[in-house]
């Protein structure tokens, strides 16, 4: 089995005793009040203070599911007051009845904008202008509040279940290629891989069935394939790949004048870097169709995204359509989104589903390529679970850079604990062999990319999900990772993971 990401890091080396700097400080200005207790010999005040002291530094430094105390705190402040506020509630215009449908000619009023919630709200989307070699105009996603530009393509893979050791490594390698010319173009700011398991309801194979069974089928065949069709209806399930391509304004925003200004132009500028991660994908990598998504597709997708029960309808009525022209097909973008949306601490409520989202924290020994496939397995009939692989390239200076900060960090951490006696340990040793290896392949001309993950699983909302929350961290777990559940920040959390837009994780930590 090919093992990929062995090589990988830490974004930020703690460089004292596991901590960051401003942990340290923060730790050394608690302390404050103890040191002039003893400047002026107040001995008394100073054995009440001392044990505050260590409380407030195990609040700072004491990990709990990922985060300190103190950040739980944070977290709690801002949840309460958007609580408050009204934030954490979301209605569409459609649901409150202010939703202009237009005359149907020449106006199409507001149904072609996007009506979408959180972090998701400053979303608009554009029909694009025509692609060389691809019947459909792709559409162009505008996120206004992160001033970028995105299109998402549905890939369809053969997987890797059936593949050698030749084959992975290729795969691998082209991936690896793919971010290594990223990196060198410097426009492309993220690519989002997202695969999405949904349950299937039998729809398109009834229709296949009907229009391919032979009258002639003897009794027992029919008896035997209908018995079939009943054991497996229930567990059938279905995943479609995603893969998005973002760029950013200030980055494409001079080629695009250049262009032809506006959209058009920033379109022209994307779709050559889209051609470009087609023909990765469809090369080494393995991918046997890339098709990008137009607007109706795309919302399409976002309507599965937020309401999974809707699929099947969807499916039906683009199957109808193929006979009869008259039957209407899939949703206005201004529909696409949820009707009702809540944020609660540990959970999202989007319609009549509720979901919980975690993110994945990578091995510090790497994994086997795959070895994420167990998470997408539903646990139950009806659930619905999304995994999205967020790749984000470095520039060549940004990396330089950061290399140098990490390597200093480690060598003041090192120096450090050799002062205060502790033993240095085989991971502190393993860590700075890993930046030192990590400097000599960027020496060498390999790119540096930061990698983050986030999964959801959506239920019902009538089930118990903070059940099917626990069996999603027990699947995180049986594949050899460690899991982080986003609480507080679920309604984030899922749009990264389910909704395929472009909106990643942040990119700095608060």
């Amino acid at each position: 089995m090919s093992v990929y990401g062995a090589s990988a890091t830490r974004d930020r080396q703690g460089w004292f005793f596991g901590l960051t700097g401003p942990q340290v400080f923060m730790v050394l200005a608690a302390a404050f009040p103890c040191w002039m207790a003893m400047a002026v010999g107040q001995w008394l005040y100073l054995l009440g203070l001392v044990p505050l002291w260590a409380l407030v530094t195990v609040l700072i430094c004491l990990p709990i599911r990922g985060w300190s105390a103190c950040q739980w705190i944070g977290v709690l402040v801002r949840h309460l007051a958007g609580a408050a506020f009204g934030w954490s509630r979301f209605q569409s215009r459609a649901a409150a009845g202010d939703l202009d449908l237009g005359d149907g000619h020449n106006d199409h009023g507001d149904a072609g904008e996007a009506d979408l919630p959180g972090i998701l709200s400053g979303i608009e989307i554009h029909d694009g202008p025509p692609m060389t070699g691809h019947p459909a105009r792709p559409a162009i996603i505008q996120n206004h509040s992160t001033r970028t530009w995105a299109a998402t393509a549905r890939i369809v893979h053969p997987g890797i279940g059936m593949s050698d050791e030749d084959d992975r490594f290729r795969m691998g390698a082209g991936l690896a290629e793919m971010f290594e010319a990223a990196t060198a173009g410097n426009q492309i700011d993220l690519i989002a891989l997202q695969v999405r398991t949904v349950p299937d309801d039998g729809t398109e194979r009834a229709e296949w069935v009907r229009l391919n069974a032979r009258r002639e089928e003897p009794d027992v065949s029919g008896h035997v394939h209908a018995q079939l069709d009943t054991m497996t209806a229930g567990a059938a399930v279905r995943r479609e790949a995603l893969v998005t391509v973002v760029v950013r304004e200030d980055v494409i925003s001079k080629d695009a004048k250049r262009a032809g200004r506006g959209v058009a132009g920033r379109a022209r500028i994307l779709y050559s870097l889209l051609a470009e991660v087609e023909a990765r994908l469809t090369g080494s990598i393995g991918c046997t169709r890339v098709t990008w998504l137009d607007t109706a597709d795309l919302a399409v997708a976002i309507r599965t995204g937020f309401e999974p029960g809707d699929a099947p309808a969807l499916a039906d009525a683009a199957i109808q359509h193929l006979t009869d022209e008259s039957i209407a097909t899939g949703v206005p973008v201004a529909a696409a989104g949820p009707t009702y949306a809540h944020t609660a601490m540990r959970s999202y409520r989007h319609g009549e589903w509720e979901s919980i989202s975690s993110t994945i924290l990578l091995p510090r020994k790497g994994s086997r390529m795959g070895a994420l496939a167990r998470v997408l397995v539903p646990s139950q009939p009806g659930e619905r679970r999304s995994l999205t692989v967020f790749y984000r390239p470095v520039s060549q200076l940004a990396a330089d850079r950061s290399t140098s900060r990490a390597e200093m960090s480690a060598a003041m951490g090192a120096e450090m604990r050799r002062k205060v006696g502790r033993v240095e340990r085989a991971k502190d040793r393993h860590a700075v062999d890993q930046l030192r290896q990590r400097d000599e392949r960027l020496e060498r001309g390999r790119s540096l990319v930061r990698v983050s993950s986030a999964v959801s699983i959506t239920v019902p909302s009538t089930w118990n999900a903070q059940d099917f929350g626990r069996r999603l961290d027990a699947s995180i777990r049986m594949c050899g990772f460690v899991p982080l559940p986003l609480d507080g920040a679920h309604d984030a959390a899922f749009a990264a993971a389910t909704i395929p837009l472009g909106a990643g994780l942040p990119t700095k930590r608060r």
